[in-house]
């Protein structure tokens, strides 16, 4: 078969990405003969090389992966406003006249997967780190969160980003030491952004009548900390939520075809990760 359109996701580390299973289940739905979408291993090093590299006649898009949403933003021709408030970018578009263009689908996706779980506003929130995953948790709490916001970070130099952002974002954002994050459970709706193991700790101190915990990871899945959350009733929504309801979004920027198929994406990741921990 020739491809007439490619994309793919980048990162470093990305062998663990269910980016390829998602958007081909896609494909597959929407019937796109001739689409392929791959993985490539590429760092902050090696990506100028790689975008300037790509034929845009045959290249419909970009997914971004750590450590790269910040890197890849000198390399387009522009950027959503979403996108820029964070200085991250998840999602490249390559237009039909050749320009790349740049947006942030995590933002938009958060407040899907939170809604689709019944969670539309909190009237105060926590977010649980302060990375790049942590920037667009704060931007999508702008949309549904009047109140002020808790964020429990490890490096000081991070917390000065997260002021910075919140301030772009018109946000109340109250910085707070790693050490104080078991008091981040009691807000009605919490935030994990950090990397596995990292609030696993923090399970032994979920209150007895929890809010929303909205934890990123999806591998492994649950962590000690969603676990302990669902186990007190709480309501828990997943890193493959948020993955799946990004990837929605990117399908429909990079194919033109909306909707996408959420429900043959979703369930070909939950397949994805069944077989790796059959």
């Amino acid at each position: 078969m020739t491809y007439t359109h490619r994309a793919a996701v980048l990162g470093s580390p990305i062998a663990h990405s269910l980016s390829p299973v998602l958007h081909r289940a896609a494909y597959a739905d929407l019937g796109l003969a001739g689409w392929t979408y791959h993985r490539f291993d590429v760092d902050e090093r090696a990506l100028p090389e790689f975008v300037t590299g790509l034929d845009r006649r045959v290249w419909a898009g970009l997914s971004l992966t750590m450590p790269l949403k910040r890197a890849v933003i000198p390399l387009l021709d522009g950027i959503s406003e979403p996108a820029a408030a964070v200085e991250a970018v998840n999602t490249v578009v390559f237009t039909g006249d050749g320009r790349a263009l740049g947006d942030n689908t995590d933002i938009p996706g958060m407040t899907a997967a939170l809604a689709e779980h019944g969670v539309e506003k909190a009237e105060w929130a926590a977010v649980l780190g302060a990375g790049a995953t942590a920037s667009s948790a704060l931007a999508a709490l702008a949309r549904i969160c009047p109140g002020e916001v808790g964020v429990y970070v490890r490096n000081p130099e991070r917390a000065a980003e997260m002021r910075r952002w919140a301030d772009r974002l018109g946000m109340v954002v109250r910085i707070a030491d790693w050490a104080d994050a078991a008091e981040a459970l009691d807000a009605p709706l919490v935030v994990a952004t950090t990397p596995a193991g990292a609030t696993d700790a923090l399970a032994g101190a979920v209150p007895e009548h929890p809010g929303a915990l909205f934890d990123v990871l999806y591998d492994p899945w649950p962590t000690p900390l969603a676990a302990a959350w669902s186990a007190r009733g709480g309501t828990v929504v997943g890193g493959l939520d948020l993955l799946v309801h990004q990837a929605v979004l990117q399908v429909e920027q990079m194919t033109g075809r909306a909707p996408a198929p959420l429900e043959a994406m979703r369930a070909a990741g939950e397949a994805a990760l069944a077989a790796r921990h059959g």
